[in-house]
Order: C-alpha cells, then sequence, then structure tokens
C-alpha cells in the first residue's frame, strides 16, 4: 500500500523561534526555542525581525521583581524593542506595505523574536535610509523614555540638568536631547566614560564611584541644579538624589518615589511612558541624518540572546545591547 507524510509534516512556516521565559525565573532561565508564529490583527502588522534591543525593565519582567506594577503572561517573549522589515498588514492598515523597513517599540514582550506584532501608532515608525536595523533597534523604549521624562519636566534652554544613569540605554538619549534643548548637563560616568558622555553634551561629570553624587554636583553647581533625570534609583533613595535640586525645583524618574521630597521640590514619576506621535519618527531622522548618536555596548546573534541577558544584567556596557536576529 502507498503511503504518503505530508500529513505527518509539521507546518515550520506557522512556527518561530524566540527568547523566552517560561515563568518567572532567574536570568539564566530564559532560552530559545520555537513558538507559534504571531499574526497580525486588525490594525496592527507583523513584523520580521532584524534586530532587536534589550533594557533594564526586561530583566525584572523576567525574574518578576516588578510583577506588581507589571505583571507578564507566559510565555513571555522577551524584549521590547525591534526593528526589520514589515512581513504582513492587518485588516485596515494603510500606512504600511509588506516590505517596508520599520522600527517599533513592541510593548512589554515580543521583540527578542523571528517575528513580532505591533499596532500601527505611536509606537511604530517606517525606518530612514541609512539607519540600519541594529542601530534602529537601539532607539524605541529609550528614547522614547527619554523624549518623556524630559517632556514631564519641562526643560528649557539655559536651564541645568543632572543626568544619573547617563552612561545606560536611556542616559544616552537623555544628555543629549536635554543638550540640544540647550540645558547644561552634568552626568554621572566613571572616569573611563568621562569622553563618551562629554561627546554627547554634557558640559560636566561626577564619577558616582569614588563619592556622593549630590555632593559633587553641589561642588558644580552651589545652589543646585534645576532638574535631576534619575535613571537609577527608586523609592527612597530619590531623597537623596533630590539633594542636587534647588530649592523649587524639579526631580523625574521612569520609577517611583517619594511624594514630598522637601524645599519645594517636585518629584515627577512616570511609570511608563505615553509616546506622542511624531515622537519615533523624530528620533529615527536625527539618528539617521546624525543628529543623534546611537552607542551600541554590545552585539549578540540570535543564538546567544540568553548570554546578552546574563551579560546585560552583570556588566558594565555602555549604551544598548542589541541581538541581531537572522
Amino acid at each position: 500500500m502507498n503511503a504518503t507524510c505530508s500529513a505527518l509534516t509539521p507546518d515550520w512556516s506557522s512556527r518561530m523561534k524566540a527568547l523566552v521565559a517560561r515563568e518567572y525565573t532567574t536570568l539564566d532561565g530564559v532560552i530559545v526555542t520555537d513558538l507559534p508564529k504571531p499574526v497580525a490583527g486588525p490594525g496592527e502588522v507583523l513584523l520580521k525581525v532584524e534586530a532587536a534591543a534589550l533594557n533594564p525593565l526586561d530583566l525584572a519582567l523576567i525574574t518578576g521583581a516588578m510583577k506588581d506594577f507589571f505583571p507578564v503572561e507566559h510565555p513571555l517573549v522577551v524584549g521590547m524593542d525591534a526593528a526589520g522589515t514589515v512581513a504582513e498588514i492587518g485588516q485596515g492598515v494603510t500606512a504600511y506595505a509588506p516590505g517596508d523597513p520599520v522600527l517599533a517599540f513592541t510593548g512589554q514582550a515580543g521583540a527578542v523574536a523571528e517575528y513580532t506584532v505591533v499596532a500601527v501608532g505611536p509606537h511604530l515608525a517606517k525606518r530612514p535610509a541609512g539607519l540600519a536595523a541594529q542601530r534602529a533597534a537601539a532607539i524605541p523604549e529609550s528614547g522614547m523614555t527619554a523624549t518623556c521624562l524630559l517632556r514631564a519636566v519641562g526643560l528649557t534652554a539655559g536651564e541645568s540638568v543632572l543626568v544619573v544613569g547617563a552612561t545606560g540605554g536611556i542616559g544616552l538619549y537623555a544628555v543629549q536631547l536635554a543638550a540640544s534643548l540647550g540645558a547644561k548637563v552634568i552626568a554621572t560616568a566613571i572616569p573611563e566614560d568621562a569622553d563618551y558622555v562629554r561627546g554627547l553634551g554634557a558640559h560636566g561629570t561626577v564619577d558616582y564611584k569614588t563619592g556622593d553624587v549630590a555632593e559633587q554636583t553641589l561642588r558644580q553647581v552651589p545652589d543646585g541644579v534645576d532638574v535631576v533625570v534619575d535613571l537609577i534609583n527608586r523609592g527612597d533613595a530619590l531623597s537623596s538624589t533630590a539633594r542636587a535640586v534647588r530649592d523649587g525645583g524639579r526631580l523625574v524618574s521612569p520609577l517611583f518615589g517619594p511624594q514630598d521630597l522637601g524645599r519645594g521640590v517636585t518629584g515627577v514619576y512616570i511609570g511608563s511612558f505615553t509616546a506622542e506621535p511624531g515622537d519615533l519618527e523624530n528620533l529615527a531622522a536625527r539618528a539617521a541624518d546624525g543628529r543623534l548618536r546611537v552607542e551600541t555596548g554590545a552585539t549578540y546573534p540570535f543564538a546567544d540572546a540568553p548570554q546578552a541577558v546574563s551579560d546585560f544584567a552583570g556588566k558594565h556596557i555602555r549604551g544598548k545591547v542589541v541581538i541581531t536576529v537572522p
């Protein structure tokens, strides 16, 4: 009797590889494995990922360290920054077409995978000519968070600002965007990174390893800076950073902190950012024409994505960590 194996052959076209946490786990518990390939729904595009970037929140989502604020569904596809090309469009999508190069913020999950789905809106933008996927993937979450932080405190030309965490992903853009607004920027940096942050636009630096950041800042600006952008501390630790702010100044953080910082200092805590239309396009255009530096501190092939997570958590890596996807 003749037989055919076609019915037993799996449809690999409906599967994809992704970096996954199957439950809240330690950072060495993430694996690259097969998952169903997502499908673009109405108002969405399916993105063929070429590169993805890691962010500090990814680590907390993996371990569950912030599950009270940011709960996730498992399996969790790690990552929220992606760049690549549109593979398919969902019903009602007219602004994008298959083959369009794009960059995107995917939300809390989905980026470190062969495919991901993104809703059409301010978290998705066409990738300008001259902006490679590897650089583009390093922009969305960090760039839009930096944009929203500075917008939240209304930073203006002539003001002074201390950026705590200046050599990290968000700090990379916060320093540059603040400087482009005409602010005088002081950035935290170890001596080896001092020239780097000055190249981003910082006027001065403080070495967070050799002394109190607020005290060092006050030596440079005795009356205190107008604004502190703190990307590292949260909770009561922000009260220490707030000592660098002048009376009546502002402190802004993407995390959470005290409501009363004393001396009329206003604390602004944005939690998750809210992008406005055009934010991501503006960042991409600046990066493409050289007005915005994109610093990639380490790049890993997709097969080494678990190692990228481990290194991102355990090493001092300047700028962004990017994973390339074949």
